[in-house]
């Protein structure tokens, strides 16, 4: 039978399909040339238009979203993340934008929004702001985004293919971590991959558009200044908890001292504006009570770093001595019981995420990973079938489900899922395999 050694590519490869169509959409923004800026009133280069961006964010925020272990379950803080920023909307340069706003179970700290308004924060960001205020400001720097049409600007300042395409070519590596080549070689996309990086410049301009959002919703100014002080200090004493947060917003002693003459001179009437603190407290909740395990998976995480897995595995297990049913130290633990290749382990631990948030994607294919190393090839197709339901459109999902009718000796089911994924992934391990594959079958007439 033929060689069943699993490729393991250095990072994703890039979908040709992904590339053609955001090609047509770069080709169609030359047409267009400039556009008034909402917020400046000033020409700006613009080479997609508004409906463009609302496409590009419906196609690649849930893959954001899931590789920060989806949304939160919490549906209160949930909900509640989402009447507050639509409550901002209101004050905005484009009012009319499909606007979304939600938490996200990641443990770092970040937040950050697609072109056409998707809005996350992170559970970790969360625990560190101390009331709506701050919230508030934090959203309305992320709408700042949005309005200003920071992401579109930078994708058409490199004709719009190489921010997105890059961003999936890179994918898992672009954080520069081990963590980033577990999801490599999961398959997956890294956290953070798919998140534009502003400039100084762009974040000024969102600071001075949060503060006045924030202002016009009837928050306190102080909000920001709040912010603005988390942000340094953490950026100071927990500087691996906010790496990526700094380094797609990049963060300067400029910004807290501008927050600070900004709410005390142009702004110095909202001063007096409610915090609300407690309508924070009572909201977040649930989610404070868990901070005990999300310290925990902090710490796994930069421990993951340095290949440290026993250190790693002792986080992760106090993490969930104190939530049992976490979802997304459910999928780390498994992360990392795969990497040490303890495949049963680690498919049981994504089995148990898979029972705590069936509807996140994640999971499923772990588990159908950890069923492939196990020459479990019936289980694991099952598992790619039940990843794609949920989140559809991975090319990877297309290689394993080709992988798994190859261990079945399936060679023509094999072919065509294999001829599938070659259609969408021209390059990488993942690609050279597929080729070699189907050259054999075809040479020996079993396709």
């Amino acid at each position: 039978m033929a060689d069943h050694r699993s490729p393991l590519p250095k990072k994703d490869a890039i979908s040709r399909r992904e590339f053609m169509w955001l090609s047509s959409l770069a080709a169609a923004g030359f047409i267009a040339g400039c556009a008034i800026n909402p917020v400046t009133g000033e020409k700006q280069l613009m080479l997609i238009s508004e409906d463009q961006e609302i496409q590009i964010d419906r196609q690649y925020s849930p893959y954001q979203f899931s590789a920060d272990y989806g949304t939160t379950q919490d549906k209160k803080l949930n909900d509640y993340i989402d009447q507050t920023g639509k409550r901002m909307v209101a004050g905005t340069h484009r009012t009319h934008m499909p606007y979304n706003f939600r938490v996200v179970n990641a443990n770092y700290v970040n937040a950050y929004a697609f072109p056409g308004g998707s809005i996350a924060c992170t559970r970790g960001i969360m625990l560190a702001l101390d009331n709506e205020a701050e919230l508030a400001a934090l959203l309305g720097h992320e709408l700042g985004h949005v309005n200003t049409r920071h992401s579109a600007e930078q994708m058409s300042k490199t004709q719009l293919t190489q921010s997105v395409v890059s961003g999936l070519a890179a994918a898992a590596g672009s954080q520069g971590s081990f963590y980033g080549d577990i999801a490599s070689q999961l398959g997956q996309i890294g956290a953070g991959a798919l998140l534009a990086s502003y400039s100084r410049d762009n974040e000024r301009q969102a600071d001075a558009l949060g503060m006045e959002y924030m202002v016009k919703s009837g928050y306190s100014s102080e909000g920001m200044v709040g912010l603005m002080n988390m942000l340094k200090s953490m950026g100071k004493h927990q500087p691996s908890a906010i790496e990526l947060m700094f380094s797609t917003h990049p963060m300067s002693q400029e910004r807290y001292k501008t927050a600070v003459q900004t709410a005390a001179t142009k702004y110095s009437a909202a001063k007096m504006n409610p915090l609300y603190r407690q309508r924070y407290m009572d909201n977040t909740a649930r989610l404070r009570a868990k901070k005990g395990a999300i310290d925990q998976m902090q710490l796994a995480e930069k421990e993951m770093t340095k290949k440290n897995f026993p250190a790693v595995d002792n986080h992760l297990r106090k993490a969930l001595k104190k939530a049992p049913d976490d979802y997304t130290a459910l999928v780390m633990m498994s992360k990392s019981q795969l990497i040490q290749k303890k495949w049963a382990v680690g498919r049981q631990y994504a089995e148990m995420a898979q029972q705590s948030y069936p509807r996140e994607a994640q999971a499923y294919h772990l588990s159908g990973f950890a069923k492939i190393r196990l020459k479990d090839y019936d289980g694991a197709l099952e598992e790619f079938n039940l990843y794609d339901e949920v989140l559809a459109g991975n090319p990877n999902t297309l290689f394993f489900k080709g992988y798994c009718y190859e261990g079945m000796q399936q060679y023509p089911q094999a072919g065509r899922e294999y001829q599938r994924y070659l259609q969408a992934v021209n390059q990488g391990e993942y690609a050279k395999h597929a080729h070699r594959r189907l050259r054999q079958w075809q040479a020996k007439g079993l396709i």
